[in-house]
């Protein structure tokens, strides 16, 4: 037998709860979308051009005077970060004005300062033309994977339950966005990776419970829809509560105990998985009984198998 945190017998109405959860996620969508259109992102040196070194110092070291010195020297934010060991840090320093010969001089003054006792493990310089096709490749890279899901669903299932599951992961989407915009989190090449992560976790939920519906569409002919979709997110509520428990608890001991680096990079992945799961349990398939599945020839394909 395998393992159920919840019964597998569990009767809980999600469909009678379906109009205030909607409400509630139209809401969280809107304020998401507010952020974003008025207060925008928080852009990293990967979108917005700049410096990155990755040094090693020859003891721990000092952040809170390493950023005050260097912060005198280049115009602009001037972040540090320790990540792996005391004796790591990234440092990010923004786009300097005067072009290649601007970042140069900004990267000669930071050696200078931090002097011979420091290795160099990784310097880059990103422009203005790299960050541009950064954000658009990023934001092609989103849209194509909806749209892959999309076609993904459609031939899998139906046309209804593509829709559904294209309308949800892209909730999904919107508020690992949100999150970057409404605090003001950095938004770099991580979060693109978060945010296809969030959708790949979410439509894994969702195929596992549209499987669910057909199969019982198979068995239970006679049955109303919004009994059967119950009755589906019902038998795979366990199914789903466990695998993100599990993968929780992984990003919870990152986000704690991997550094700040990592626990930046992990937090967007936990509001993801997070938001994933509550949608792909309470708005992926009750969105169904707003397509007018009883009046397409779409139920009687799934019926039939």
């Amino acid at each position: 037998m395998g393992l159920h945190i919840i019964p597998y017998d569990t009767k809980i109405n999600f469909v009678s709860k379906k109009n205030i959860i909607f409400a509630i996620l139209i809401a969280v969508a809107v304020i998401c979308l507010g952020s974003i259109f008025t207060k925008g992102f928080t852009y990293g040196i990967d979108f917005k051009g700049g410096l990155l070194l990755e040094i090693r110092t020859s003891g721990p070291a000092d952040i809170g005077k390493l950023r005050s010195e260097l912060s005198d020297l280049v115009q602009g934010e001037v972040t540090l970060q320790e990540f792996g060991s005391p004796n790591d840090v990234l440092i990010r320093v923004e786009q300097q004005p005067g072009g290649d010969a601007g970042q140069l001089v900004a990267l000669n003054k930071i050696k200078a300062k931090l002097g011979t006792g420091v290795e160099y493990r990784k310097v880059e310089s990103v422009g203005p033309k790299v960050s541009e096709d950064l954000i658009r490749n990023g934001i092609y890279a989103i849209i194509g994977a909806l749209v892959a899901m999309l076609i993904y669903i459609w031939f899998r299932f139906e046309w209804q339950f593509g829709v559904c599951s294209l309308i949800t992961l892209a909730h999904d989407a919107l508020i690992v966005l949100g999150l970057f915009s409404i605090f003001g989190l950095e938004f770099n090449e991580n979060a693109i990776i978060a945010v296809l992560i969030t959708v790949t976790y979410s439509i894994n939920d969702t195929v596992v419970i549209y499987d669910r519906i057909r199969e019982n569409l198979r068995k239970f002919k006679k049955m109303t829809l919004a009994n059967l979709i119950n009755l589906s997110i019902n038998e795979t509520l366990s199914r789903t509560i466990l695998t993100s428990t599990t993968t929780l608890l992984s990003l919870l001991g990152l986000y704690f105990f991997g550094g700040p680096v990592i626990a930046a990079f992990s937090l967007p992945i936990i509001v993801g998985i997070l938001a994933g799961t509550i949608s792909s349990i309470t708005v992926s398939a009750p969105l169904l009984l707003h397509m007018h599945l009883r009046e397409d020839n779409g139920l009687e394909k799934l019926s039939k198998g």
